[in-house]
């Protein structure tokens, strides 16, 4: 039996691989609540990373015997999986600048910020396969959505060069509002519950609001990315896998860049840029294979997209740390 061509043992192996590395990582290594500090962090970012490149390698050797008969060469499937990462990875920098300011307007305690990053990438995990299925349905059916993804992704792009910071609100968000109206909320944390019970009753605790603000704007935050990373391969295996090892990192990431946020001033503007090109790539994908479509192939050439992509981001990054701002008001601070 297969799902998308790979057969369905793989899908299992992969699947429970990753249901071991989140039971160690929180039934081991992080079984007591604590403050992760810049070099833990950095550490464990190392290991992420190193984790998803031995899948990489994985990919580069036996590609062939994962899915026989695929449209890519295993050399395509490699470097697809590498700039679907990079792009997944870069993007979700974003998101960890709303963590930062989620967890201050909460004033979560530092030590209980890894267990809501947690479980926030468990259920970001379910939601992501949920958005890729459907994704891979629709451009399978309905190839000419490629426009309106790509078109999409430019506007976001673009959007995202001019908009200036945006503050959150959580008292306004829906699922915030929704979570008050189902339990109350206890004034003040309880430990690392995210439920306790009072007088008989059950009531969240503002760790579990702070959870669910991180799981929306996750949600939020996938529109973008999933489109970005199709533009990169329509392989579901591919575009999965990566999505789920930039995902486990995300949490060591946040550790890391909450201390070293003033590094990635610029960031803001190369995701900006990396979304109009992938949005880019997505509509020339359409018009060039309108009429030569063969599924699962880009041919715009992976590896130079992949270059394009990592010489955005280290444009970026290598101005963000020669040509400071001046103004630093606008970097979020953790709790």
């Amino acid at each position: 039996m297969e799902i998308a061509g790979i057969p369905l043992w793989i899908w299992g192996s992969f699947l429970g691989f990753v249901f071991v590395l989140l039971a160690l990582d929180l039934g081991v290594f992080h079984r007591d609540a604590h403050e992760v500090k810049i070099k833990e962090a950095l550490m464990w970012s190392g290991i992420w990373i190193a984790v998803a490149m031995s899948f990489n390698a994985l990919l580069f050797l036996f590609w062939d015997k994962i899915q026989p008969g695929s449209a890519y060469t295993a050399t395509q499937a490699g470097q697809a999986f590498l700039a679907g990462y990079l792009v997944e990875k870069a993007l979700s920098v974003d998101n960890i600048f709303v963590f930062l300011m989620v967890f201050s307007y909460f004033q979560v305690p530092a030590k209980y910020q890894h267990r809501v990053l947690f479980w926030g990438i468990i259920g970001a995990l379910i939601f992501r396969g949920i958005f890729i299925a459907a994704g891979s349905a629709i451009l399978e059916r309905w190839f000419w959505t490629m426009i309106i993804f790509g078109g999409f992704l430019i506007f976001t792009g673009v959007k995202m060069l001019f908009a200036s910071e945006a503050k959150i609100d959580p008292d306004k968000n829906p699922a915030v509002k929704l979570v008050r109206k189902i339990w109350p909320v206890t004034n003040n944390y309880m430990g690392q519950k995210f439920f306790t019970h009072i007088n008989g009753k059950l009531w969240a605790t503002p760790l579990f609001v702070a959870l669910i603000m991180v799981e929306f704007t996750d949600i939020i935050f996938a529109v973008d990315s999933i489109p970005a990373i199709f533009a990169i391969t329509s392989n579901p295996f591919i575009v999965f896998t990566s999505n789920v090892f930039a995902i486990l990192g995300l949490r060591a990431l946040f550790f890391a860049i909450a201390g070293l946020v003033k590094i990635f001033a610029y960031l803001k503007y190369g995701l900006a840029a990396v979304l109009i090109f992938v949005g880019g790539k997505m509509l020339y994908n359409y018009f060039e294979h309108e009429h030569d479509l063969i599924p699962g192939v880009d041919k715009f050439p992976i590896g130079l997209s992949l270059g394009i992509i990592a010489g955005i981001l280290t444009v970026s990054i290598v101005a963000s740390k020669f040509f400071p701002p001046k103004d630093d008001e606008h970097f979020p601070t953790a709790a």
